[in-house]
């Protein structure tokens, strides 16, 4: 199943009520969702805020895939940015020693089993793999 969304905050209901008709329609355990939520509207919302060098759409993909859901995010004529190669974050650290920013993305590459990022022709993908551990 694919769609693609607007470069808008507005359009997180929208992918919420995509990713309940592709959960309906799948045969995949529920368990997965919330990782699912949470990945897509974190790895979307930082497209929005930080690639605004384009007005292009997001493509987000949804696949079964074994025992949970492949998931593909699409950014069209934008720069490289490899969330795998974001700066680590402390959590143990006390809060008033922490930098501001990255946790979402600390979250996202704890939570899925695994992702993948390929940047071609200024088009960057990001796909995560979130399943039954």
């Amino acid at each position: 199943m694919r769609q693609e969304f607007g470069r808008s905050l507005d359009e997180l209901k929208n992918i919420v009520s995509f990713t309940d008709k592709f959960f309906a329609q799948a045969d995949i355990d529920q368990s997965v969702r919330y990782i699912v939520d949470l990945c897509v509207e974190e790895l979307f919302v930082n497209m929005v805020t930080y690639d605004t060098e384009t007005n292009a759409d997001i493509l987000i993909e949804m696949n079964p895939y074994e025992h949970g859901v492949e998931v593909s995010l699409t950014d069209f004529g934008v720069e490289r940015f490899d969330p795998r190669d974001a700066a680590p974050v402390d959590v143990d650290a006390p809060l008033e020693q922490r930098t501001p920013g990255g946790l979402g993305l600390y979250l996202v590459l704890k939570m899925v089993s695994s992702i993948h990022y390929e940047h071609r022709n200024r088009n960057s993908r990001i796909t995560f793999i979130a399943d039954r551990k």
